[in-house]
This record gives C-alpha cells, structure tokens and sequence, in this order.
C-alpha cells in the first residue's frame, strides 16, 4: 500500500482543503484519474493519482484543511480488501502501591513568635488639584460617541486637552481596510520570493507582426468561427521552439541547481473574471498542429475561468507567456514564476513606421521582453533566444 499525498500545486502553497472525494474506497484507479478536488488559494483544483491500484481507504474527511505532503488517502495494488486494524488489548493496570500509614499529627502547633510593629510610613503629600487632573484625558461627549461609532482610538490623542468632535475624523473620512483576498496572498507570496531569491534580467525587442497577422487572416477566410486561429497560438508555438532550442529557459531551479524541462510546459498567464491570475500548463506546446494547438488553449482558459483545472496543469509549467494584448499596453516586463527560470511577455500590437528598402512603410508591431534567472543564463543566451522567438513569428507556416 502506498499513501497518496496532498501534492504542492506551487512555489506559494503550504496547505488545501479536501473538498470532494470523486472516487469511493474500493474503487480502481488508473494512472491520471481524477480522484479528488482540493480547494487552495487559486481555486478548487481537480488532483490526479500516479499509479494504478485501487482506493483503499480516504484518510482525511470532507472539508478538512491539511499541509502538503500530508497523507489523504491510501492506495493498494490488489482488488482484495484491506484488513481492518485490529483493536489492540488494553494493557493491565498495575495495582497502586499500598500507602504508608500517615504519621500522627500534634494537634497543639507551637506558639506563633509575635512580630514587631514596623514604623507606620507617612501618608503621601497631597498632590494639587491641576496636577491631579492633567494625567486624564477629557473628551466631549459629542466626541466620545463619534468615537464608538467609528472605532476611532482616543488613547492615539493623548492627554491635555479637552478633545473635541472636530478631533475625531468622521467615518467617510476613515480608510477602509480591506483584507487580501486568498488569491492576492498567494500571488504575494510568490512574486514576494521572487524578487526575493531569482537575480532578474530583461531584454526586449520589437516583433514584426505583419507576415503573422496576413497568415491568421488567410487560414481564417475560410474557416467557421470555432475552427480561426488568434494570434495568440502563434505566439503560443513560436516561444515552445524557441524554449526547445535554448533548454537553459525551460525548466526548474530548485535545491541550489537547474534542473532542464523534459518537454516544453507552457504556463499560460490567464486572468480570472473575479481577480487575480493563474499560470496554468499548457502541456507538450510543441507538439500538433496549430488547430490542435487552438483546441487546447480554448479548452484550457474555459476551464481555469470556471474554476476547474487539475493540479499537474499548475505544477508542470516550465516557462511562462504572459500578454496583456487586449489591454492597449506597450509592452510588459513579467515576473518569473518559481521555480521556474524565464518569463516571455508580449504587448499589444500597433501600427508604426518602418524602414524597409530604404522606405519608410507603414508595419504591425509588438515588443517582446524577456524576463530570465541569472543564476542560469546570461544576456547573450537570452538574446540568441528573444531572436529564435521573432525569427518563428515571422516564419508563421513554418509554425
């Protein structure tokens, strides 16, 4: 028997809560089912087991919170039933130890020694009645009830003056503290170790996009609306070959070394409709072709804006894209997602002069900035990279 584990479904998460259990003790399971949802900082996230078996036994129940690494459930290879824990005797308890008869007691104590009076001290002097009153603090009555009703501290005023209501700031005036969301912790917690532990560089460019969009505009002329491409796939494939070609920007720093990714995981930066962003994997991004790869991407974002992704999907990314396109921004300079090493951030495109042939001409634009560890790459590694990127984007059929 094994014991299935609450899995680390990122750098921030230290603890989830067991919110469904999908499959019953007895039933098989198989390498990638799904068998529970734990509801963490990110969301409820649908978690998989890695072996085949079946259920033995749920160790946690329904709506417990418990750290990762923490067992919730027990898996065996066989179909036959585990045994029952056999209720162990209750060891004898010892006969106490026979008490020695208490000795007799004089019942006439000895006579107390009279103490002698001390001096009797002198009573303090009397202090003046200006000097007795100016430790308190004196305030209005209009001004204590403002106070109550606002939650304003009239100790922060101190003593000396009688406080008036001008003193008090009324409640319109009193900033409302709003505690973080679990979302907005878990992203501090993160981007906080980020800029914490990872030694940051940037580089950026400028992408020619017109070859790009011409292409998405052809495939598209024809197509229904549920088979178009968006440019976003492009910038998709065009960033998975670059990785696959530059390893040192694919994978996990982690225990004090590098660690390369098997495959290129693209984590996907998606904003969710009640706050905050996830960055889920987009898993074997170089792989298929560009509508498959559309496919995957639509069905991905529906899922994480529903509040349904699976924990390998945000535990495997190996490098992150994350663009604000849509937003009307220049340009974005990410943040790298521990552990992972490098983060491509893409801006929105725009119409700008450029010469080409000793012309000036009108061409679609975007910049591209990198965001890569030092521990791991240099600016010349990250610069060879940033150029694969733009060399794929305008090459887009050969994508």
């Amino acid at each position: 028997m094994t014991d299935f584990v609450m899995p680390s479904l990122g750098a921030d998460m230290e603890d989830g809560t067991l919110v469904e259990q999908i499959v019953a003790p007895g039933d098989p399971v198989h390498r990638g089912d799904i068998i529970a949802a734990v509801e963490t900082q990110k969301g409820a996230i649908e978690i998989e087991v890695f072996e085949d078996g079946f259920l033995d036994k749920w160790l946690v129940p329904l709506g417990t919170k418990v750290p990762v690494g923490t067992p919730i459930a027990v898996i065996r290879a066989s179909a036959e039933p585990g045994k029952p824990d056999m209720p162990q005797p209750a060891a004898p308890v010892p006969a106490p130890p026979p008490q020695e008869a208490p000795q007799p007691v004089d019942p006439v104590a000895p006579p107390a020694t009279p103490e002698e009076p001390g001096p009797v001290p002198e009573p303090p002097p009397e202090m003046p009645p200006q000097m007795a009153q100016s430790g308190r603090q004196r305030v209005s009555p209009a001004a204590r009830r403002r106070a109550a009703q606002t939650g304003f501290d009239l100790a922060s005023l101190g003593t000396g003056k009688i406080i008036s209501l001008d003193d008090i700031p009324d409640a319109k005036d009193s900033a409302q503290v709003e505690p973080l969301s679990a979302m907005r912790q878990a992203i501090s917690a993160a981007m906080t170790r980020s800029k914490r532990e990872i030694p940051h560089y940037y580089l950026s460019d400028t992408i020619d996009l017109t070859l790009a969009e011409d292409f998405i505009a052809a495939h598209n002329a024809d197509q229904p609306p549920d088979a178009r491409l968006a440019l976003g796939v492009l910038y998709i494939r065009a960033v998975a070959l670059a990785a696959q070609k530059y390893p040192d920007f694919n994978g996990h720093f982690e225990d004090g070394q590098f660690i390369p990714g098997k495959a290129v995981h693209l984590g996907m930066a998606i904003n969710l409709r009640s706050g905050g962003l996830v960055a889920p994997a987009l898993h074997d991004a170089t792989t298929g072709d560009l509508e498959t790869l559309m496919a995957r991407l639509k069905d991905l974002v529906a899922r994480v804006r529903q509040g349904r992704f699976r924990a390998r999907e945000l535990s495997d990314p190996t490098i992150t894209l994350t663009s604000l396109g849509d937003r009307g921004v220049a340009g974005i300079t990410g943040v790298i997602f521990p552990p992972q090493v490098a983060i491509v951030g893409i801006g929105t495109p725009s119409l700008q002069p450029a010469v080409i042939d000793d012309t000036v001409q009108p061409r679609r634009t975007t910049q591209i900035t990198l965001a890569a560890d030092h521990r791991v790459s240099d600016g010349h590694q990250g610069a060879k990279f940033l150029r694969a990127i733009i060399k794929h984007m305008q090459n887009p059929e050969q994508l």
